[in-house]
């Protein structure tokens, strides 16, 4: 079976390479000349676990291909994906100029029966759009070849992709013809086979689908968030609320950790275009609306406490970073809450030294020279006027306290991801400042 895919950013990507995985003959297009070629020498634009290993494995199997030509892949192409990028215009609207312009390229050039899938992240009616696109360019050429169009929203985790790529919690897809749905079928039946399930509906509601999943993961987010806020006003403790409410079957454990917010390129994007797609139906989602404002507000929760541990004067004070990526295992800085951060430390008159795991060159690219980067954790730390934790690597968990102590110039920790015990730093010297937790100095 072959396939295209137009697109290798992160869905793209990796949606080809585990379809190469299974024994797929897959076409990958790319517009981006540069990327293209680094890709076929093996060297690929994003970090995730496990990716890189795959994608070399599956070009030297010769299952794995990637060009700028999306014409020449057509031959004998069953299912064309398109997985390019939908920004958010200045409004919060998706622009899918990327989306038809795939789609008009597809009609130019095919021959034969296509399926072609919208893989993006894309506005309810997306779909009838990309089928106009796609019979309008058939018109101009003069020419009746039958062809359809499904929606298969993508649902990954960065830093966790090629998992849940190949054991997906469920295979979302909208067909509106039997041809569809049974080439659907065939195409991830290597996936199926272990249980995983693939649930067939209209385009409407696949379109739907994807936005509302999102929507509601950001949505347990930003409520945590708040009642986190609460919860120090009041004097509770916001773990403990946490795990009394997580044991609930209904609410579950997970995206209940209260921290400096959401970030990446799908929540803050797709809340924003859901919330444009319901004002363009005259419709107002409150809900919504209340958790973006939130989450707005939560990325600068710990900058307003280390201001106000310095009585609004930070100017000349150094103060260390833990953390760029918007969340760990990822490299990924979109609407990461460290860049809201660290702008207002620099606006303040802050010095940041800052460092990541895997995210520093992409701050590097981001802040150029406006700050330091240290070379490991503890570099960051040293004479710096305090320490703020933006994102909970792993190695960042369980460091040498002494150690820490020694370096920093004042014993003073902005933990926003709540990863260590506050009664612990208490009691190794640290004025210590959690979210949602009483603070000890």
């Amino acid at each position: 079976m072959k396939i295209s895919i137009v697109g290798t950013g992160y869905v793209g990507l990796v949606t080809g390479t585990c379809f190469a995985e299974v024994g797929i003959d897959v076409h990958c297009v790319d517009i981006d000349k540069k990327k293209v070629e680094n890709l076929n020498n093996g060297i690929i634009p994003i970090y995730e676990p496990g990716l890189e290993e795959m994608v070399a494995r599956n070009v030297e199997k010769k299952r794995l291909f990637f060009t700028t030509d999306l014409a020449s892949t057509l031959p004998g192409c069953q299912v064309i994906f398109s997985a390019v990028g939908t920004p958010p215009d200045e409004d919060g609207s998706a622009d899918l100029k990327y989306v038809i312009e795939v789609a008009r390229e597809v009609g130019r050039n095919m021959q034969d029966y296509v399926l072609i899938v919208t893989k993006s992240t894309v506005p309810v009616g997306t779909a009838e759009k990309v089928r106009i696109a796609v019979q309008d360019e058939l018109n101009k050429r003069g020419v009746n070849i039958p062809f359809d169009v499904a929606s298969n929203p993508e649902f990954l985790k960065e830093g966790a992709a090629v998992d849940d790529f190949l054991k997906p919690d469920r295979i979302v897809v909208g067909v509106d013809s039997d041809r569809a749905e049974e080439l659907m079928k065939k195409l991830y039946k290597p996936f199926t086979m272990n249980g995983h399930p693939v649930i067939f509906m209209d385009i409407v509601s696949a379109e739907m689908t994807k936005y509302a999943a999102n929507a509601m993961l950001a949505t347990k987010i930003s409520f945590m968030n708040d009642i986190a806020n609460l919860c120090e006003i009041v004097g509770a403790d916001v773990n403990m609320v946490r795990k009394g409410i997580g044991s609930d079957r209904r609410i579950g454990k997970y995206f209940i950790y209260p921290g400096t917010g959401y970030g990446g390129s799908c929540f803050p994007k797709d809340v924003k275009a859901l919330i444009k797609t319901a004002r363009t139906y005259n419709y107002n989602l409150r809900v919504l609306q209340a958790v973006e404002d939130v989450n707005d507000d939560q990325k600068s929760i710990m900058f307003n406490k280390l201001n106000t541990y310095y009585s609004h004067d930070l100017k000349d004070k150094t103060i260390a970073v833990w953390g760029l990526s918007f969340k760990p295992n990822t490299d990924d800085m979109r609407e990461a809450p460290s860049r809201v951060i660290i702008a207002k430390l620099l606006e303040a008159g802050a010095k940041v030294k800052a460092y990541d795991p895997v995210a520093m060159e992409e701050g590097e690219r981001i802040f150029n020279d406006k700050i330091e980067f240290a070379k490991d954790q503890y570099d960051a730390l040293i004479d710096a006027d305090a320490l703020i934790i933006v994102t909970e690597w792993s190695e960042f968990k369980f460091p040498n306290f002494r150690v820490m102590k020694k370096l920093l110039k004042k014993a003073a920790i902005f933990d926003g991801r709540n990863i260590y015990d506050a009664k612990e730093m208490q009691a190794e010297g640290f004025d210590y400042f959690g979210i949602g937790i009483k603070t000890f100095v």
